[in-house]
C-alpha cells in the first residue's frame, strides 16, 4: 500500500484525520506510521460492521479487483445478462472520476451506486458503508463491488466482502501473480479475462499463470472467461451460485 501518494486518505475516511477527528493528532504530533495504522484499524472496524449488514440481509458481497481495463465492467454486464431474474444483483462502482461504468450497469436495469474516489486508488470500508445507506439490501442477493483499477492498494483494505475475485486479462501477461503477489494471494478466485484473445496474442500461457499462483501459495481456482464470446461463463456462474449457497 502506498504511503507517499496520499491514497490512504480517502473521501470515506478523511473525517478521521480532519480537525476534530480522533486521528487528527498522534501521540507525538503527526507521525505517518501511527496515522496509517489508525486508519487501517478504523477501516477494519467499519468492515466488520459492513459484514454484519450483509449477513443480516443475506447478501453475498463480491469484491472485483484488477488493473484498469481488465474487463470488470464487461464481465458484470455479461453476468447480469446470464443470471437474468434468477439473481437480484446490485453493483457498487469505484473510479477516480466519472460515472461511466455505473451508467453501463444501470442500462442493464441493475441498480449501481457510483463512488468517485478522487485521488484515492482503492475503495475502503467507509466508502462502502456510505453506499449501503443508499441501497435497499432487502432487494439484493449478490452485491458486486467493482474496485478501482489497481493491482496494489485494493487488496490491503477489507470492505466487509465475502470473497475477492481477481481478474487477469490476457494482454497483461501471465506473470502478474508473481509481480503483484499481495493482490493475487488475497483472491478466492482468479479469472483470466479476454480469453478469446489467447490464440491471437500467443504469448499468454494460462498454465504459467496457474503456476505463479501456486508459487505464492494460493490454491484459488482459475477460470478462463470471455465476456465477449461467453467462454468460461458457465463455470463463473456456477462459482457464484456455489458461493451464494455457502457464503
Amino acid at each position: 500500500m502506498c504511503e507517499t501518494c496520499g491514497c490512504n486518505i480517502t473521501p470515506g475516511n478523511e473525517h478521521l484525520v480532519a480537525t476534530g477527528g480522533h486521528l487528527a493528532h498522534t501521540s507525538a504530533g503527526s507521525e505517518s506510521v501511527e496515522v496509517l495504522k489508525g486508519l487501517l484499524d478504523a477501516n477494519d472496524h467499519q468492515a466488520r460492521h459492513n459484514r454484519e449488514h450483509f449477513e443480516k440481509h443475506g447478501v453475498v458481497a463480491v469484491n472485483l479487483m484488477s488493473s484498469p481495463g481488465a474487463g470488470k465492467t464487461a464481465l458484470l454486464e455479461a453476468t447480469i445478462d446470464a443470471l437474468g431474474a434468477d439473481t437480484r444483483i446490485a453493483v457498487i462502482e469505484g473510479d477516480l472520476e466519472t460515472e461511466n461504468d455505473a451508467v453501463r450497469i444501470r442500462d442493464k436495469g441493475v441498480p449501481a451506486y457510483q463512488i468517485s474516489t478522487g485521488s484515492a486508488c482503492h475503495l475502503d470500508a467507509h466508502m462502502i458503508h456510505t453506499a449501503l445507506h443508499e441501497m435497499s439490501l432487502d432487494d439484493v442477493d449478490v452485491l458486486f463491488i467493482e474496485n478501482v483499477g489497481n493491482l496494489v492498494c485494493p487488496a490491503s483494505f477489507d470492505l466487509g466482502q465475502n470473497c475477492n475475485v481477481a481478474l487477469l486479462s490476457t494482454p497483461e501477461g501471465h506473470d502478474k501473480p508473481a509481480k503483484y503477489p499481495v493482490m493475487f494471494r488475497a483472491a478466492d478466485l482468479v479469472l483470466i479475462t479476454k480469453s478469446d484473445l489467447l490464440d491471437v496474442l500467443g504469448d499468454f500461457d494460462p498454465h504459467k499463470a496457474a503456476s505463479y499462483l501456486q508459487q505464492i501459495a494460493n490454491p484459488a481456482p482459475l477460470i478462463e472467461v470471455s465476456a465477449k464470446t461467453g467462454i468460461g461463463m458457465d463455470a463463473w456462474l456456477a462459482w457464484i451460485r456455489d458461493t451464494r449457497a455457502d457464503p
